[in-house]
């Protein structure tokens, strides 16, 4: 277990923050996850903080998304969500306290003289900081730029020191504050930005630990000057390491930085997303990657948290999930497809365990869903892929290309010959003794019959003229779900193709 740098008596609370200007992504979620398995591995409180100040950027759509992804993940919160939006009257406090004990001070200065100020300080090889133009304006100056309508802003005046602390992944850090420079925290008494607000909110909300993403390390000591001008005490931070790309190149929507709300739609599993993301930057220490969201909550110490970036690849999530999905019930794992196969066109619901094929208009029911999905349970990587897998039961016709229907390099003679031994054979079996045990039986029977190195002389075409595909489950499996009528029809329809 972590130590606690702190008393007994208090108890652990952490928050996830996101701002609600896009969908949650796999790294948001990582984040609000290892706060979620930190607080419970330690009895502690996990809060949810909707940091929406930002009006134009802020969405209720994207805090929507949020939220519903956060429960769709399992990551509960046990307090929230919070909003800033609604706590302008609690910073306005804060806020006039920095500025008249002299902390805070206005800022006239434009865009553009700012561009202008950075561009030389980068021209000389200096760090572009603020150089305190403002700084010494008096009530005169700031009455006279505001009747002017000049907007400003409100700076926070940063001493020149060296800034420590202690970070549980990292250790021990030093900031040299001369090098950011007096830096903007509210547009007005009433809107501060992120790094008051965050300090504001930490303490009024009692956070103990701030765990966040790498990207926020630079906030870090501008947080802590904050803290320390308002004399609260400074929480303990864990700075997690940055998710990369295969490559160890910045992650991008090709491999795989998109939204977990688009994992969704692709048929990946809760269960499956949630164990793949707590194993981005933390290991258990052992060679075991599979674990429940419990298991998680009783192995996780930040103390084996890397400081390394953490590698996000695409195939592990896919073998993942199809991990999960073959641990699912068939009962389960039948209603999860539905909604792929009726999005794909192939079924319609007319009525509660009811459906209709689309192409032919027959009516079939769940539990014959049930037997074409347990053919697919083991093949299946993410449950959109049974659109695609399963689509020819679902068809009036099946497309065929007599190359396919090729066994190491039949001709079409040999091929038509194939199939016509098939109907034969097939038309042989009465329809009360019409299941996969009987057909393979005598199907495979057949194909040893004859003089030929290996059974795919028979078996092969048998098979494609069933799903017109390069492969796909046993051929007597899929005899057996459409009924001895279709299966003769498609096999008669494979003979036909070969005059085309």
């Amino acid at each position: 277990m972590d130590k606690l740098p702190f008393s007994k008596k208090d108890k652990v609370k952490v928050r996830f923050a996101p701002a609600p200007t896009g969908p949650l992504h796999i790294g948001g979620a990582r984040t609000a996850l290892f706060n979620y398995l930190f607080a419970k591995k330690v009895g502690g409180v996990f809060l949810l903080r909707i940091e929406d100040t930002d009006i134009k950027r802020s969405s209720p759509e994207w805090e929507k998304d949020i939220i519903e992804n956060l429960k769709w993940l399992g990551i509960e919160w046990d307090e929230g969500p919070i909003r800033q939006s609604e706590r302008k009257e609690i910073y306005r406090k804060y806020i006039e306290k920095l500025y008249e004990k002299g902390y805070l001070y206005w800022c006239f200065c434009s865009k553009e003289e700012l561009e202008a100020k950075r561009q030389d300080q980068i021209a000389r090889g200096e760090p572009p900081r603020y150089n305190g133009q403002c700084r010494n304006l008096t009530k005169k100056d700031i009455e006279r730029f505001k009747k002017e309508g000049r907007k400003g802003v409100l700076r926070f005046k940063v001493p020149s020191k060296i800034i420590v602390f202690n970070d549980l992944i990292r250790g021990k850090i030093e900031f040299d504050t001369s090098l950011f420079g007096d830096f903007v925290v509210a547009k007005d008494f009433e809107t501060p930005l992120y790094n008051l607000a965050v300090v504001i909110d930490d303490f009024e909300m009692k956070i103990t630990h701030v765990i966040r993403g790498e990207d926020h390390l630079s906030n870090t000591p501008k947080q802590i000057l904050i803290q320390e001008a308002l004399g609260f005490p400074r929480p303990k931070y864990a700075h997690l390491p940055l998710i990369l790309a295969p490559d160890r190149s910045k992650l991008s929507k090709r491999h795989g930085a998109i939204a977990v709300s688009e994992y969704r739609k692709m048929g990946y599993l809760p269960e499956a997303l949630l164990n793949f993301i707590a194993l981005l930057g933390w290991n258990p220490g052992t060679n075991e990657e599979i674990f429940s969201k419990k298991e998680l909550i009783e192995r996780f110490s930040l103390e084996r948290v890397q400081k390394s970036g953490a590698v996000f690849n695409i195939k592990k999530l896919e073998w993942m999930n199809g991990y999960y999905i073959r641990k699912t019930s068939l009962e389960k794992l039948t209603q999860l497809c539905i909604p792929y196969l009726e999005e794909g066109r192939l079924i319609e619901k007319i009525e509660e365990n009811k459906f209709k094929i689309k192409d032919t208009g027959r009516e079939i029911d769940f539990e014959f869903l049930k037997k074409i999905i347990s053919l697919f349970q083991e093949r299946l990587k993410v449950l959109s892929e049974i659109k695609t897998l399963s689509d020819f039961f679902f068809k009036e016709k099946i497309e065929i290309d007599p190359k396919l229907l090729s066994w190491k390099g039949m001709g079409k003679e040999e091929i038509k010959e194939s199939l016509e031994i098939c109907l034969e054979t097939l038309e042989k079996i009465e329809e009360k003794n019409w299941n996969k045990e009987k057909i393979r039986e005598i199907m495979v029977k057949k194909a040893e019959s004859k003089e030929k190195p290996d059974r795919g002389w028979l078996l092969w075409p048998f098979r494609v003229a069933l799903t017109g595909k390069p492969a796909s489950p046993p051929p007597f499996d899929i005899a057996e779900i459409l009924g001895k009528k279709e299966t003769l029809k498609r096999i008669k329809n494979a003979i036909w193709s070969l005059q085309l």
